[in-house]
């Protein structure tokens, strides 16, 4: 059997550092792969873009609000990813409030296009994105993944049956 484990790269991300100061309180992180699922139990779900319907109607506040039972279930940390840069992740998640999930911006889509889930969406003017999936990750290694039906370049649709956080809940409770 073939142990899958997550892609090796380098995130750009933002935090806040107060030592900053001014309106701008921000400065750049780099964030390894390791530093994100090395030695932890991670939940990460990945979806087509920020501010579109389905993400931010359903999918990223799902996570948001079974976040602490998820949490229960022996995760460390749940992760949302899209092919976005870290003002519009930082933005969008400050628009839904979401307080728990940790946003994870690939706006080179590195990590995307390793996993094997970059897709064309030029059918709808977006160019390239993540393909909406979920998955459990253990020390790196890719336990069980979610991926929706039909992932394909330019999907006439927007699948969202399998990669919510009802279905990766449903699955942690009977680990």
């Amino acid at each position: 059997m073939t142990t899958l484990t997550v892609p090796d790269v380098v995130f750009r991300t933002r935090i806040r550092d107060e030592s900053i100061g001014g309106s701008d309180p921000f400065r750049w992180q780099d964030v390894s792969t390791n530093d994100i699922f090395k030695g932890k139990r991670i939940v990460l779900f990945a979806l087509p873009g920020a501010f579109t319907p389905t993400c931010s109607s359903t999918h990223l506040p799902g996570f948001e609000a079974s976040y602490q039972k998820i949490i229960d279930q022996g995760i460390d940390e749940v992760h949302c990813l899209s092919v976005n840069d870290a003002f519009v992740m930082y933005q969008w998640s400050k628009h839904l409030n979401v307080q728990h999930v940790k946003m994870l911006p690939d706006g080179n889509a590195d990590f995307t296009r390793r996993m094997g889930m970059l897709v064309r969406k030029e059918n709808l003017g977006f160019g390239y994105h993540s393909w909406r999936y979920s998955m459990l990750v253990d020390d790196k290694v890719i336990v069980k993944l979610f991926s929706e039906p039909g992932h394909s370049d330019n999907c006439p649709d927007d699948p969202f049956t399998v990669s919510g956080a009802d279905g990766m809940l449903s699955y942690l409770k009977q680990q």
